[in-house]
């Protein structure tokens, strides 16, 4: 059903297309109809985090920014679902057009600047939810706090969503936030990361119940800024990472059409990229901290590489623009094949 759709979407502003697929998809979800855009594949159980994922394919937070179509999306077959990235503050975003095609290399390029209702309308939208597997939920700040004043937002946002996440993840990483990806500095990272760790024991205790926190990093980082992000995070006990956000890299785009417009890059051209960033951290923190891969998965084969590569779960967003929900089952599949492999892990 995808195939119909997709050249009438094309023919649309992406941001226009997004919001549209979104809305199809709640469509078809309500009437019974969804079956058409994917068929669900057999449960493939994946634990960690201490939680149990019916599959371990998961959709990238991004499509979702204010947790509104939690039941329709899950209904296609992902394992999880991430919504956000969520601020204390609504806002909107950085100005039309802020979202670019470029079907020749599967990608996409978007500026959307964290836009989004804040974090109230989307908490008040998850307490309707329906979906009873794995919902992440993804932090930011607002992009008039200062960073000297980011914690304070992340705080805010972790308190708020805390109760009806099943984990939260914080969102360092994207390039559309000025600054944002200068928390990842090490001395600023270590401050940053022991204040949320320290929240998240205190929410846990009132709660009874701990929830697990991951950190998205960038995947245009130095071999040596690797190094202090692992170390700060293993001495954190940081309980995942999801590798990686969008890249502001133009190199395997260079003279598309598109390729000098400002934002973060996804799709195919950032799979080499976050893949070796996931096979580095996977490398630098062993089994302590398990790892989501991201980025650039357009195929089932490219989920079974993250894999390889050292992740136990994968996500993607920019992949069903390009494929459809079809992709979903196509990676639980490849990754149910290679488990069966003589060796896998």
């Amino acid at each position: 059903m995808y195939a119909l759709a997709r050249p009438f979407l094309f023919c649309l502003d992406a941001e226009r297309a997004h919001d549209l697929a979104l809305v199809s998809i709640e469509a078809a979800y309500r009437t019974g109809l969804n079956p058409l855009l994917a068929a669900k594949s057999k449960p493939l159980p994946t634990d960690v985090f201490g939680l149990r994922f019916d599959n371990p394919v998961g959709l990238a937070a991004g499509l979702d920014k204010n947790g509104a179509y939690v039941d329709a999306l899950a209904a296609l077959g992902f394992g999880f679902i991430e919504v956000g990235t969520t601020t204390p503050r609504p806002q909107a975003g950085n100005p039309k057009p802020r979202m670019f095609r470029l079907p020749e290399h599967e990608a996409v390029i978007n500026r959307l600047g964290f836009n989004n209702g804040g974090v109230d309308a989307l908490v008040r939208n998850v307490e309707r939810v329906r979906f009873a597997g794995v919902l992440g939920i993804n932090i930011g700040k607002n992009k008039d706090t200062p960073n000297e004043r980011a914690i304070d937002d992340y705080l805010f946002c972790l308190e708020r969503v805390y109760a009806r996440a099943s984990y939260i993840t914080v969102n360092i990483s994207s390039p559309n936030t000025q600054g944002l990806r200068d928390l990842q500095e090490e001395e600023t990272l270590k401050r940053f990361v022991g204040t949320l760790r320290e929240a998240q024991e205190r929410l846990g205790a009132k709660h009874g119940k701990r929830k697990p926190m991951l950190l998205k990093i960038a995947p245009d980082l130095a071999e040596a800024e690797l190094d202090s992000i692992a170390d700060v995070l293993r001495a954190a006990k940081i309980d995942g990472v999801i590798c990686t956000n969008t890249t502001i890299d133009r190199a395997l785009v260079a003279g598309h059409r598109h390729a000098n417009e400002a934002g973060g890059l996804s799709g195919k051209p950032v799979f080499a990229k976050s893949t070796a960033v996931l096979r580095g951290m996977s490398a630098r923190l062993g089994k302590t901290v398990p790892l989501i891969g991201v980025g650039g998965i357009v195929s089932g084969a490219d989920a079974a590489m993250k894999l390889d590569a050292g992740a136990t779960l994968v996500q993607f967003y920019t992949g069903m623009i390009y494929r459809g929900p079809a992709l979903i089952g196509e990676c639980v599949e490849a990754i149910r094949g290679r488990a069966k492999q003589p060796g896998s892990a």
